[in-house]
């Protein structure tokens, strides 16, 4: 392909993508489709001989699109938010057309730069506290990672790096090995599983703290763990504490939990990862309050903030914890600008060395939308969630399980888990609407988040229409079964 079919094939590839878009209701948002499905319908082996465009156009349709979970469909309502806008889409054209690896200063300054810039707008956009901003010589900063899971790690394997520099300053003859079988990190019994698998792949213990009847993690909590696992010889050094946890979007007490983790030299790192992009608004800033006691802090744009995939935004207090803990200098990585204090080398602050030009989706994001139009996205849905919320209450049959503060409600049919299990079967097997379930105590519970860019109160009415027709029928053919038992 020459850069004349390049630029045809490239305005039909538009056109494509903007018809999808614009008529994505009208797909079904989960498709028909069993393991495997795909391996038939292509040949076993790469052609020997280069094939046209057009035969790999329309197998777009033929094969990749009736295997596609429709994550932009307005009648998506599972997991979280995948963010996607167009300013973003063309942002990440740029990007793979510019097509440099972004792993120092000296491969592409402005890769590096803007991003720099990008964090600190952002982290202005949010209130964050000045000691997290790059600034023009501040210690802290802001990098972008592929996803929240990797900004946990991340921080989890600075701070235990920090913790046994530090342990073994005080106590020399203890040996690194010492040291880490003795390490121990916390996080609340609803945090994302990343957090599990931080500390799996960081070869320390974890260990869940309990949270209260709002589903969140307060300072007592966390004290009682601590004064056990001190009491037994365990060094605690890492604490990861959730803002709009997973499940049902509760909130750690921040303002409890950061001042023991300050006294106890313990790393506070927090994961915003869905709830983060909601502090742009200022009724939803409090939230973060006691941010300015945590190491490091996380969110996912590319859930909320109409940045496409993959745009996770994390900020460190002192960029040197996280540099010193992964800094390799071979002579093919150095330049001669590397030294000069005003140089970011993100290899320093990532797992992989590579990187991609993400910055460039944020700068077309905020530009393009300005800090007022996103706080509208993210208001109305907030106030779509809170629609169909009362719509939940104004049925007897059903109850909400945890308060609605952002964009997601848990409910379900007030009865047995087997009960809401089989209704949310019915839900997804119907393919009209797509949900995902949790557990919330005992309890077997449906999640509705808002999520489409596009989504509208027809949507929301539709579903609950949808939702309260099957419980019905449910209910009718359960009843049945009950009297001939």
């Amino acid at each position: 392909m020459d850069a004349a079919e390049f630029r045809k094939r490239g305005k039909e590839m538009v056109d494509y993508i903007a018809d999808y878009l614009e008529k994505i209701d009208k797909r079904q948002v989960f498709p028909d489709v069993e393991p495997g499905y795909l391996r038939p319908l292509i040949p076993d082996c790469a052609p020997q001989d280069p094939e046209s465009f057009e035969d790999v156009f329309k197998d777009i349709e033929k094969i990749i699109m009736p295997g596609v979970t429709h994550w932009h469909s307005p009648y998506f309502f599972a997991y979280f938010p995948a963010a996607s806008s167009f300013p973003a889409l063309l942002a990440d054209m740029l990007c793979g057309g510019i097509g440099c690896v972004g792993f120092s200063w000296a491969a592409s300054p402005a890769c590096t730069e803007l991003e720099t810039v990008m964090l600190d707008w952002l982290g202005k956009m949010i209130n964050l506290p000045e000691e997290f901003l790059a600034g023009k010589d501040g210690q802290g900063g802001g990098v972008i990672q592929g996803s929240a899971s990797e900004a946990t790690l991340m921080s989890l394997l600075a701070a235990r790096t920090k913790t046994i520099r530090r342990v073994q300053s005080e106590k020399p003859e203890l040996t690194e090995a010492d040291i880490m079988g003795r390490l121990v990190a916390y996080a609340s019994d609803q945090a994302h599983s990343s957090v599990e698998r931080a500390a799996l792949i960081g070869g320390v213990k974890m260990k869940n703290v309990s949270s209260d009847d709002t589903f969140s993690v307060c300072g007592s909590a966390l004290k009682k763990v601590l004064d056990e696992d001190k009491a037994s010889g365990l060094i605690p050094f890492f604490f990861c504490a959730t803002l709009g946890t997973t499940p049902c979007c509760s909130f750690d007490k921040l303002l409890e939990l950061g001042p023991i983790c300050n006294k106890e030299n313990i790393w506070m790192h927090i994961d915003a990862a869905y709830a983060g992009s909601a502090f742009i608004c200022p009724e939803f800033r409090h939230f973060l309050n006691g941010v300015e006691f945590a190491d490091s802090f996380n969110f996912n744009p590319h859930k909320w903030l109409l940045v496409n995939f993959d745009c996770s935004a994390m900020w460190v207090k002192k960029r040197s914890d996280l540099t010193g803990a992964f800094k390799l200098e071979p002579l093919y990585l150095q330049h001669h600008h590397q030294e000069s204090g005003l140089v970011t080398d993100y290899r320093h602050w990532q797992i992989p060395l590579g990187r991609r030009f993400r910055s460039l989706k944020l700068w077309f994001v905020l530009r393009m939308y300005g800090v007022k139009g996103l706080q509208e996205h993210i208001r109305k849905h907030v106030r779509l969630s809170h629609q169909f919320e009362h719509l939940v209450l104004q049925d007897e049959r059903f109850e909400i399980c945890a308060e609605v503060v952002l964009g997601l409600v848990c409910f379900r049919l007030k009865g047995s888990n087997e009960l809401n299990e089989a209704l949310l079967k019915s839900i997804n097997e119907a393919k009209k609407i797509h949900l995902v379930p949790c557990h919330l105590g005992e309890k077997f519970v449906l999640r509705f988040a808002i999520c489409s860019r596009t989504v509208e109160s027809t949507h929301v009415k539709f579903a609950w229409q949808h939702i309260s027709q099957l419980a019905t029928d449910l209910l009718k053919t359960w009843e049945q079964n009950h009297h001939q038992q």
